[in-house]
């Protein structure tokens, strides 16, 4: 059994460990395909609760359907915790914590008055998903992502910068262009329209209304969609650059001088050279040593 987490001992716990924790049999599969179905649900009523049609007619039936998640929710929790051999290890850990954060706003109501504003959190229990879908196997992916950003941030820094000095620009030639019966009261609240202008996104709840506010909006709009690319067009060279760099290795062959090879290549993929200085290649043709005496 791999893993972070060990059952505590053999017999009833190492089976509930193989089904819990692991997905390597039908039943395990089926226990996570259960658990997926159920936490789904459980964020279906909670969204459907906070419609006011919905919870005047089916208030009290969300009530005890949401007990009835919480109550099984808790047991799974429990079970865990039976089975570990450190089960303060894993209350510690990140899907711990998320398990405790599920389950405590349902009880909290029973002892805390108003608790029962603390519902929403239990939104958190979609993140258990990723526990039971495995998906913390694409690490990998999101470590790229996270250095490519990591790489890129002076330039969206330096874009971002220029965005904020042209929205205080255009924000203050409105200001001083329009009345203050069209909205324009203060340059904060000029800033917002530029802003709103900008991305393009175009609310309507600010509007010039003079020929000269009308067409430097007209201006603001077109270097909006001018620029909306920037950030992404950076980003995204980062991540083809952290994909070739993870990919591909920078040695030059020493026969063509071709420098973009896989990692794991032994021959240039041009020549056919031997690519590893350090250890010979073994097909290369042996030469014969002459021993006759001359």
């Amino acid at each position: 059994m791999n893993g972070p987490f060990r059952p505590a001992g053999e017999g009833l716990r190492t089976r509930l460990f193989q089904i819990i924790f692991e997905s390597d049999t039908p039943l395990a599969k089926g226990f996570d395909i259960a658990l997926i179905l159920i936490i789904l649900a459980s964020v279906l009523v909670v969204m459907l609760d906070t419609v006011e049609a919905y919870a005047a007619a089916y208030g009290e039936w969300f009530y005890w359907i949401e007990w009835g998640f919480t109550l099984a929710f808790t047991l799974e929790l429990a079970i865990r915790v039976y089975i570990l051999e450190k089960p303060m290890r894993y209350l510690r850990s990140f899907y711990g914590v998320i398990d405790i954060v599920a389950i405590l706003p349902t009880w909290l109501m029973l002892l805390v008055p108003g608790a029962q504003t603390l519902v929403i959190v239990r939104l958190l229990r979609v993140l258990r998903i990723f526990r039971v879908l495995r998906l913390m196997q694409f690490v990998g992916e999101g470590r790229l992502l996270m250095e490519a950003l990591k790489n890129s941030w002076h330039q969206i820094f330096l874009f971002l910068f220029t965005v904020f000095l042209l929205v205080t620009l255009f924000a203050a030639l409105v200001f001083m262009i329009e009345p203050d019966e069209a909205g324009f009261t203060s340059i904060p609240i000029s800033v917002y329209w530029a802003i709103v202008t900008l991305t393009t996104v175009g609310y309507g709840d600010i509007v010039p209304v003079t020929p000269l506010g009308q067409a430097i909006s007209t201006l603001v709009m077109l270097i909006g969609y001018s620029i909306i690319a920037v950030p992404t067009g950076v980003f995204s060279a980062e991540v083809i650059r952290s994909i070739r760099s993870e990919r591909y290795s920078d040695q030059a062959c020493p026969g063509c001088g071709h420098d973009r090879h896989d990692k794991h290549a032994r021959y240039c993929l041009k020549c056919g050279t031997w690519l590893d200085e350090e250890t010979p290649d073994p097909n290369a043709p042996q030469e014969k040593e002459d021993k006759q005496q001359t």
